[in-house]
């Protein structure tokens, strides 16, 4: 039977803001300081993002806007989060799991799930506190492993007590360990749904678990028969390891609304030098862009355009969005732009082609000289000049949610 290990980071965003200020010298550990992970208000993001121990102790929860979060505690620390840094410690994380088995499905962009069919539970309990200990040892932060036959229990495990532990929850154990719980700490639980369990005297995952399932099935359909598995301690999902990358998109919610074709596309601009960038650093190129924009009114459009050769330049991508997003611009004020590329494929498999010139393929050298010098030396080392004088971010924007699912449900 196969061992299944849940990783969870503890509080990641501001673990990981944490491990990489002790890198670049900051003297301070948010982790020890009454401090939350926050959006800017002003940006149309005023949301906690990520909680230290000190501010729950001041009810301060993820999700909260900012300004409740500072009427429970006027001294409370905000940092802006930091995007890159989290994709880039995911992306580390994962290569470091990778060492103990090719098997990794990321799950989120601080969870992800380990497969092992080679070794004991004893073995795996070894295996996930050496684990636990390396992650420690080697980037500064902490992480929770789940162990188990399937994901749910191992995910539930993991769960069971915070931070830095290992715990198990095997199919013999899910009636100790599992079912006097509350039911909302169920996965796939939710608060409406907890809340109209509770209204038919449900209470635990025990009460549901011993629950009548047709009763359950009638109620909440299918919802309803897959949490009575899980409460069960019944999980048939597939263990899916990560799949190729398929598409980089980037987007933003901005300050102001834009009105001028000028300042449009200095945004873009920003926003292609991040996409590029990731396009890059994955090792591929692209051959189709896109652009979304959507306006004060929350109309939404979203527009492709298939090139005619493979790309990962900056110049080249940007200079196509821009002609995508003139031709569909309806001159209403913009509230939010995105940038995306897909139809990928890896750079060192790329024919030549007869499109691209000499200044073409310069730039795509280019890009890649200025990738080195931002990722030695921080992302604005090198900049646009049209950034020189002026307010916008020259590297804007946030990682899609098809990346990273769970940044979809805090952003």
């Amino acid at each position: 039977m196969a061992i299944v290990m849940h990783i969870d980071v503890n509080s990641a965003f501001l673990s990981w803001t944490a491990a990489y200020e002790k890198q670049i010298g900051v003297d301070r550990d948010i982790r020890e300081m009454i401090s939350v992970i926050g959006g800017n208000e002003k940006n149309r993001h005023g949301i906690v993002l990520a909680k230290s121990v000190l501010a729950k102790k001041y009810k301060i929860q993820t999700g909260m806007s900012l300004m409740k979060a500072r009427q429970l505690c006027p001294n409370l620390l905000v940092v802006p989060p930091r995007y890159d840094i989290y994709v880039r410690a995911s992306k580390t994380l994962r290569e470091y799991l990778m060492k103990y088995t090719p098997d990794v499905q990321i799950f989120s962009i601080d969870e992800c799930f380990l497969k092992f069919t080679d070794i004991d539970r004893r073995q795996a309990i070894e295996l996930a506190h050496k684990i636990r200990n390396g992650v420690y040892d080697n980037f500064g932060y902490t992480v929770n492993i789940g162990i188990s036959e399937n994901k749910l229990l191992a995910k539930m495990a993991g769960d069971f007590q915070k931070p830095n532990m290992c715990h198990t929850c095997f199919s013999e154990e899910v009636k100790v360990k599992m079912w006097p719980l509350p039911v909302g700490d169920l996965f796939m639980v939710g608060r409406r749904t907890e809340a109209k369990l509770k209204n038919y005297g449900i209470y635990t995952i025990e009460d549901l678990a011993n629950a009548d399932f047709n009763f359950i099935s009638y109620v909440f359909k299918s919802h309803g028969r897959l949490i009575y598995a899980y409460a069960n301690g019944h999980d048939e999902s597939e263990f899916k390891p990560a799949d190729p990358i398929k598409s980089v998109g980037n987007s933003s919610t901005l300050k102001f609304d834009v009105e001028d074709i000028e300042t449009a596309h200095a945004i873009i601009l920003s926003l292609v030098e991040m996409t590029a960038w990731r396009l890059r650093e994955a090792g591929m190129s692209c051959q189709v862009v896109s652009v979304s924009i959507k306006d004060r009114d929350f109309g939404y459009i979203s527009r492709q355009k298939k090139l005619s050769f493979f790309t990962d330049s900056t110049n080249v991508i940007y200079k196509n969005i821009c002609s995508l997003f003139d031709k569909n611009w309806d001159k209403r004020p913009i509230r939010q732009l995105g940038v995306g590329v897909s139809d990928l494929e890896e750079s060192k498999f790329q024919q030549m082609s007869i499109f691209k010139d000499r200044n073409m393929l310069n730039n795509e050298k280019l890009d890649k000289v200025i990738d080195k010098i931002r990722e030695k030396y921080g992302e604005t080392s090198v900049i646009r000049g049209v950034f020189a004088n002026s307010e916008l971010n020259p590297l804007l924007g946030g990682y899609s949610d098809s990346d990273y699912p769970a940044m979809s449900s805090i952003l």
